[in-house]
């Protein structure tokens, strides 16, 4: 066990690592990451579209596998992976009640053809397994250019949205009957989900996307119902999981997501700790 932990929890060499210019592209990669899954997520968890977000997670790793049987770069195919399951999400699974289903369909299918694509690709077999489990060896300068294109096209919509996607999102009926366009703001939430999950997934993997889209703000409604409040936190606690993740995986070796989803559902625990001891302390008063 003490050589299990061992392994796990080592930062022998760290010093060195962190001056490799692929680690350095990869700290900033989760930097700006954290910054636009954080000021999204709230939103999502809002919503109730935690699902919507596994099911663009598959969708990207199925266009990450498409491009890496045809030879394009990874980051492009997760994208139009990502955008294509979010239009689908938007157009097709608007009504609550049809949402999941919509989902769970185009999931399964996405997911399916995303193995067979793998399957047929020769290439190396650390490529498929990064797609699954991410990989901050393949963050290059490539990457970090979608992902500050898409990062900057995400914030500055959601900038000029903010306000009416945060009514839309606590109220929708509300929202329809004071003019507010909640099926329009649906669509576009769905893609830049898409885009947002197209970023998350060559660095922390399709299966643990959701630590990096949900868990921050979940804990942040843990704590608070002040949408600004909840954003900043959400923003920490993803830049908390994915750069502390990162640096606590260089030394070991080992796939970043374990560390990153480990981070996060402890962000999460914590906060629901802080909300029971605050309503205990309230209902004793």
């Amino acid at each position: 066990m003490s050589e299990v932990l061992g392994r796990l929890f080592t930062f022998s060499g760290i010093g060195e690592l962190l001056g490799l210019p692929f680690v350095q592209n990869a700290l900033i990669a989760c930097a700006v990451l954290g910054l636009v899954a954080g000021s999204l997520t709230p939103l999502i968890v809002s919503r109730g579209m935690a699902f919507a977000v596994h099911g663009t997670a598959e969708l990207a790793f199925t266009g990450g596998a498409a491009a890496l049987l045809i030879g394009v770069g990874v980051e492009i195919g997760a994208v139009v992976g990502a955008v294509v399951a979010g239009l689908v999400f938007g157009l097709l699974g608007l009504r609550q009640r049809e949402r999941d289903s919509v989902i769970g369909v185009v999931l399964a299918f996405g997911l399916g053809l995303g193995v067979l694509l793998l399957a047929l690709y020769s290439g190396r077999a650390s490529n498929k397994f990064g797609l699954l489990t991410g990989s901050i060896v393949s963050v290059d300068s490539t990457n970090l250019t979608v992902l500050a294109i898409v990062a900057v096209l995400v914030m500055g919509t959601l900038a000029v949205l903010y306000r009416p996607l945060l009514f839309a999102s606590a109220d929708p009926d509300v929202a329809l009957a004071r003019g507010v366009p909640v099926r329009f703001l649906s669509l576009v939430f769905a893609v830049l989900i898409g885009l947002t999950t197209a970023l998350a997934v060559p660095i922390v993997g399709a299966v643990l996307v959701l630590s990096v889209m949900i868990a921050p703000g979940a804990a942040a409604a843990r704590v608070t119902a002040n949408p600004l409040l909840a954003t900043v936190l959400a923003v920490l606690f993803a830049e908390l999981a994915l750069v502390g993740g990162t640096v606590m995986s260089l030394a070991p070796g080992l796939p970043v997501s374990g560390y990153v989803a480990t981070i996060a559902f402890l962000c999460y625990v914590g906060c629901r700790v802080v909300a029971r001891l605050r309503g205990r302390r309230v209902a004793a008063a």
